[in-house]
């Protein structure tokens, strides 16, 4: 012989199991959504934290380049190979970010050639590489 439950015990039961059927799903979703916030934050401090090391690199480049007329240190080739990647790196960040870096790119486009003995390439490629730091410093500042 089964138990037999009252009908307000019944309803009791079925409640509480909607009640732990939704609390569950907004648990499950919460966390979804945590996991994701917190892969796109560690994604852009990787990003962000390599194009700061990248773009130290290649303001060393230009300063071996007009400062202390080195041409191994001051190879353009090497500020070709750095600012593309910037480029690449910033494909992975937002639109900001990703814009400064094309201004930087086309800033030494334009002055690579000249950037050993012009100091208005200079400064020109340098204010671009601050333009492009300034970006990055904006988007770990936004990060959770």
């Amino acid at each position: 012989m089964q138990p037999t439950f009252p009908k307000n015990r019944e309803h009791i039961f079925q409640i509480t199991a909607v009640f732990s059927m939704v609390f569950a799903l907004v648990g499950f979703s919460y966390n979804v959504w945590r996991m994701e916030v917190s892969e796109y934050n560690s994604t852009m401090r990787s990003a962000s934290f390599e194009l700061l090391l990248q773009l130290s690199e290649l303001e060393g480049i230009i300063y071996a380049a007009y400062y202390d007329n080195d041409p191994l240190a001051g190879n353009p080739r090497k500020g070709w190979i750095k600012v593309n990647l910037i480029a690449d790196l910033s494909m992975i960040t937002e639109a900001q970010l990703q814009q400064a870096t094309q201004q930087l790119k086309q800033a030494w486009q334009l002055h690579w050639d000249s950037i050993d003995d012009d100091e208005t390439s200079v400064n020109e490629v340098i204010a671009r590489i601050d333009d492009t730091r300034e970006q990055v410093r904006l988007l770990l500042l936004k990060l959770e």
